[in-house]
């Protein structure tokens, strides 16, 4: 959600803040002055083209002299339009309908799937598509250059002036023509890298090995070089799907394609003497995740020679404007079509408006240098841990001359030498700041930084408003150590609280990690049920400002652990350490009490306990295949959320360890699965389970996690109350599906709103040992879900593009006193 944040606030702030030998712009209408969307406009004697956009709109531009445009559409008459001059904007096209029908057949609104020659050769296409490209060989490697550069776009003269520049005006003097779109922009961002890809299609494995890395601008800020890791996934135009901004959008080469999908064939010609045929498509429905575009398609390898594909406007997809792709294979030998060239360009803004500022994504990517059928050893294949070389960075300016594939323009070689002398600008310094603290929550301030910012305030019913200071160590990205702490006050308990915790990479290869620390507290136990001891973590107690229902069951926590941590592989971790801990109720009305000696005819009052002192050595065990990660020091952050988590957790309680109180052992296991289904949208489901054997008191109990928010919160009940169930041994689970807009898209009234659709249901069984419950002198009557507690939602999601409202109905245990039925959660969040 950080990163999100920030490039929406990249886009907030681009809201205030040419070679090409010929360019054309315009509108194609019908004879009543209606637009006509997806109309194919091509240079004259070329196969550039473009389709345009569901208001008619299009912008085609080439480094090539061309004297006319021709200007198509199923079921209307091609037109021919002179240009007199290289520029020529704003101009309009109108078409006349289709007159003579004998010996052509003419496709309007939606195409047959029947007769239609389009059609069968898509057939064709699906049958060849394994044994095309790269699939052909057991093994490739190839040399790979890649270009990616953010730009604030639709520069004009009010936007020069503005007082956000003062003292940047230079900056100006960059400004170029977008060629896709033919709106002016500003570089402010440029990334190069350079790299060698290795695959084995026997053992479907693939590995790419960075040789050289160059950037400018924002090349510092983890979070935007996270985002644009995340922005750029790798894709194939032969598969069903393709994924970008968490979105799947149906290629027009997937099996499904026909059913959303137009398909005209529009021509065939020789393309590197090859005989090709060209195939426009256009999406049969609005606003789902669909492109429009056309390709090129030989005639017997029935392989992609280039395609060019944009998506829809209506596509129900957030912050993203425009989506451009276009790629170019090159023949090898006689049936060998190879991708030389792909080009994506994204363009973020607000809103859809065709005048709204925004920002500019492109990325290049060039291969060349094949190599086929060299095996490789298994362990070739094998990621490292943590890799880290400095010298990749530190290329001379002769090396990248001498080596990117393609040179860089006169405008691109001027932005390196823009954004350099941008970094000792002082408005310039500001802004990324700005942004710094907003993505990342800390103020720098030198070595040091101050925050995180957003936990400055908070309230519970125990200490009332609360207020919270604190900071971290911070060198660079890469630091092999790490010192955080904060202190806190409560004004309604009079009391400080305190927190301070280190890491240290003693080994950077393995990942090993020593941490430890101190924390003392006040806590919401029972807020989740794998918690870790991590000093920093999260509270739920001493975070929120607002509260659902009445709330005094807090907990006094004074935390001490050390802990040993190592990825023994990539994505797997291990990790074991032994923590103390002392627990005490912090509110007069709750209790933590527990019978040392349980009440017998001897002693009718029995020996009670207010305090829990407990030891506790443990090892867990994480893994996480397919995380993306940034930064190679001793704390890393996540490009993205969308991946498997599997988390082993064995801990065991001793009396001989400091004097400790109870002798336990714990087991729990934790599993969490996103998946994407295609057109249907998003599922995530998480299963939980866990067990305690030996007799323990409330506080280290499994307490079921209620939600006393008005926030969603992942793998809580939303009608249950903290301290609701209680149990020893659990299994829950949880299934949440977004459908991303799918069904909404099917009806006309909401079909505008953009709404997405989500639908759940959580469970949980479990039970409590009559042991347990014996030593219980809270006064709190345990309850454990034996009969299977469940509760479902539905709820909406990207109203206004951030709010989402969630409704959850309790499906068991409603003859609970002061059961809550019913619950609406809210959460805020900047999707795609």
């Amino acid at each position: 959600m950080k990163i999100r944040f920030l490039f929406t606030l990249l886009l907030l702030l681009s809201a205030f803040i040419t070679s090409a030998q010929t360019k054309v712009s315009g509108i194609v209408l019908d004879e009543t002055n209606l637009p006509l969307p997806y109309a194919n406009v091509q240079f004259k004697g070329s196969n550039q083209a473009i389709v345009t956009n569901e208001d008619g709109l299009f912008y085609l531009e080439s480094k090539e002299n061309y004297q006319g445009i021709v200007v198509s559409y199923v079921g209307y008459t091609d037109k021919e339009v002179i240009l007199t001059k290289s520029v020529t904007y704003n101009m309009k096209v109108i078409l006349s309908q289709g007159q003579e029908l004998s010996e052509v057949v003419i496709y309007t609104g939606k195409t047959s799937k029947k007769d239609n020659p389009a059609i069968d050769i898509l057939r064709k296409i699906w049958e060849r598509k394994r044994k095309n490209g790269l699939k052909m060989f057991s093994q490739y490697q190839m040399a790979k250059y890649e270009k990616v550069e953010f730009d604030m776009n639709s520069i004009d003269s009010t936007f020069m002036k503005s007082k956000l520049f003062k003292g940047m005006e230079f900056i100006f003097d960059q400004v170029d023509t977008s060629s896709i779109t033919g709106k002016t922009y500003l570089p402010i961002f440029i990334n190069e890298a350079l790299s060698d890809v290795y695959g084995d299609n026997k053992i479907n494995k693939t590995k790419e090995i960075l040789k050289a890395n160059k950037n400018s601008g924002f090349s510092n800020n983890q979070q935007i070089l996270a985002f644009i890791k995340d922005l750029y996934a790798e894709y194939n135009i032969y598969d069903n799907y393709l994924t970008f901004f968490d979105k799947s959008f149906t290629s027009p080469l997937s099996r499904t394609g026909i059913d959303v999908y137009n398909y005209v064939l529009k021509d065939s010609a020789y393309i590197d003497n090859k005989w090709c045929y060209n195939i426009v498509f256009y999406p049969r429905r609005k606003n789902e995740l669909t492109f429009k575009g056309n390709f090129w398609v030989n005639d017997t390898t029935f392989a992609i020679k280039n395609i060019n594909m944009a998506v829809t406007k209506s596509a129900n997809i957030n912050w993203v404007k425009d989506i451009y792709i276009e790629q170019e294979f090159e023949v090898l030998n006689d049936s060998v079509f190879l991708l030389r060239r792909d080009h994506m360009m994204s363009d973020f803004a607000l809103n859809k408006k065709e005048k709204s500022k925004g920002i500019y994504g492109k990325r290049t990517t060039l291969f060349q240098d094949h190599v086929f059928d060299r095996e490789k050893p298994v362990d070739f294949y094998r990621e490292r841990v943590n890799f880290s070389d400095d010298a990749i960075y530190a290329k001379s300016e002769e090396y990248w001359e001498e080596n990117r594939f393609e040179n860089l323009n006169k405008d691109e070689r001027g932005v390196y030498k823009m954004l350099d002398t941008l970094q000792s600008v002082k408005r310039f310094q500001q802004v990324t700041n700005l942004v710094t603290i907003l993505g990342s929550g800390y103020v720098a301030f030198g070595d040091f930084d101050y925050g995180p910012v957003f936990s400055t305030i908070g309230y519970n019913e125990v200490e009332g408003v609360r207020v919270r200071t604190g900071g971290r160590t911070y060198f660079g990205p890469n630091d092999l150590w790490r010192l955080q702490g904060y202190t806190a006050y409560g004004f309604g308990d009079d009391k400080f609280k305190y927190g301070i915790s280190g890491k240290w990479m003693i080994d950077p290869r393995k990942r090993i990690i020593l941490s430890g620390g101190n924390r003392r507290d006040i806590e919401q136990i029972g807020a989740s049920l794998t918690t870790t001891n991590d000093i920093m973590g999260r509270s739920f107690a001493s975070s929120s400002i607002f509260s659902a229902g009445s709330n005094g069951k807090l907990t006094n926590i004074n935390l001490s652990n050390f802990s040993v941590e190592m990825e023994v592989v990539k994505d797997f971790v291990i990790q074991t350490g032994i923590s103390y801990r002392t627990l005490r109720s912090a509110s007069d009305a709750f209790s933590l009490d527990y019978y040392t000696q349980i009440p017998d005819a001897l002693n009718p009052l029995g020996v009670i306990e207010s305090e829990v002192k407990q030891a506790e050595t443990g090892i867990q065990l994480e893994w996480t295949p397919n995380r993306k990660t940034i930064w190679y020091g001793v704390e890393r952050s996540d490009v993205t959320s969308d991946y498997t988590r599997i988390f082993l957790n064995y801990s065991a309680g001793n009396k001989q360890l400091f004097n400790s109180d109870f002798d336990y052992q714990k087991l729990q296991f934790y599993y969490r699965q996103p998946i994407t289904i295609g057109p249907l949208g998003r599922t995530n489901l998480i299963v939980e389970v866990g067990k305690t054997f030996g007799e323990v008191p409330l506080g280290l109990l499994s307490v079921i996690p209620g939600n006393q928010t008005y926030f969603t919160i992942e793998n809580t009940f939303s009608n249950l109350d903290y301290y609701e169930f209680v149990s020893d041994q659990y299994a829950t689970f949880q299934w949440t599906h977004n459908f991303n807009g799918k069904i909404f898209a099917r009806i006309p009234a909401l079909r505008k709103l953009n709404w997405r659709e989500i639908i759940g249901v959580k469970g949980v069984y479990g039970n409590i040992s009559d042991a347990n419950k014996a030593i219980n002198a809270s006064g709190l009557i345990y309850r454990a879900p034996t009969d299977g507690y469940w509760e479902y939602n539905a709820g909406i999601g990207n109203i206004f593009k951030v709010f989402r409202i969630e409704c959850s109905w309790r499906g068991s245990y409603l003859d609970v006193p002061d059961a809550n039925k019913f619950s609406i959660k809210g959460s805020i969040g900047f999707h795609f």
